[in-house]
């Protein structure tokens, strides 16, 4: 970059071959590069026309971003439960939630869970309602032979500064559908582009591309070492849908590993100290998000129901971050040895 004075540069061929590196590993027709996921999710919301007064249907857990960007357009949130157990969308609770005022469903695949796409479009194409996929967290799995962001109406992928493709910041749109591509690049373009990632950060991108496969299967590899190793009295329960254990089907990509952590196995050890002390002995693992209803106003979105499943994640959910599942098999067991003591 700095022989040929692309580093400096507001146009240049390392996002080109970024779009088009992207747009292959997910077989979509258009990639739309832009500067954070959150920025992405908004475009998304923006391509299906959301407007002020109309309705946004998402997991009651799921990140306060997306929340946020529902808020933003001057739309309300309709909070729906997760599958019980794990923090991914009910598709059975969408027709309860949905309305005439109804302009798009979001699903997001966290934890190392995948969001059932295809009965969430299901759903929603009975009455015309696109849906908007995140990926933020699953770049470079498969999900019924398909990559994450593929599969609904609109992707969208982050590049943050934890992400498994990361260039400190960064995002991108995903779409097969041309109109949804051209009203984002109408909003964007304002003379430059106003949400632009930058050269330096696509050329970041493109070897970590090439990479991502061959990480995605280790990962897998390694979370089912630690599955299998974790002691029957652990007080960590995995939160993995489908189980990795039992399913070859599918590829998750373990940005992060969800665990149900039992306080009443550490003597009512609450779920921050546990979560410091792994911490101090060198395990990155951390209380998990918090759900959408138990930290905004109610006034500020609609529930379908009570949103137990959600509620559940709220209080006992902690993720274990992806760097360690890069190590090898040892790393593994000192893991398990570190959560023990």
């Amino acid at each position: 970059m700095l022989q040929d004075g692309s580093w400096g540069r507001y146009h240049g061929p390392h996002c080109d071959r970024l779009r088009d590196a992207l747009a292959d590993f997910h077989d979509t027709e258009h990639v739309i590069l832009c500067s954070s996921g959150t920025v992405a999710v908004e475009l998304a919301l923006r391509s299906v026309k959301v407007q002020p007064d109309d309705e946004v249907v998402l997991a009651a857990y799921d990140y306060k971003a997306n929340f946020a960007n529902v808020l933003t357009l001057r739309a309300t949130p309709v909070l729906v439960d997760t599958l019980p157990g794990v923090p991914v969308l009910d598709p059975e609770q969408l027709k309860k939630a949905i309305s005439d005022r109804t302009r798009a469903i979001v699903c997001s695949h966290l934890h190392g869970c995948f969001a059932d796409v295809a009965a969430i479009r299901a759903v929603a194409a009975e009455r015309g309602i696109p849906v908007i996929e995140d990926a933020c967290q699953a770049a470079g799995g498969r999900l019924n032979g398909k990559a994450p962001g593929s599969i609904g109406d609109v992707g969208v992928l982050s590049f943050g500064g934890s992400k498994l493709l990361t260039a400190g910041r960064g995002g991108a749109v995903l779409t097969n559908d041309a109109t949804l591509a051209q009203r984002i690049r109408l909003y964007t373009q304002r003379g430059n582009d106003a949400y632009p990632l930058s050269e330096m950060q696509s050329a970041v991108l493109l070897p970590q591309l090439q990479q991502l496969p061959d990480r995605t299967l280790v990962r897998l590899k390694r979370v089912r070492q630690l599955l299998s190793a974790l002691p029957a009295d652990s007080p960590l329960r995995p939160a993995l849908y489908p189980d990795p254990a039992e399913n070859d089907h599918d590829v998750p990509a373990f940005y992060k590993v969800a665990f149900h952590y039992d306080a009443k196995k550490q003597n009512g050890l609450s779920r921050e100290d546990f979560s410091n002390q792994a911490r101090q002995n060198g395990v990155a693992l951390d209380p998990a998000f918090s759900a959408l209803h138990k930290t905004h106003s109610g006034r500020r979105f609609k529930a379908v129901g009570e949103l137990p499943n959600a509620s559940v994640l709220h209080a006992e959910l902690v993720t274990l971050h992806h760097p360690v599942l890069l190590g090898g098999t040892d790393a593994i067991d000192a893991l398990v040895a570190a959560l023990g003591s």
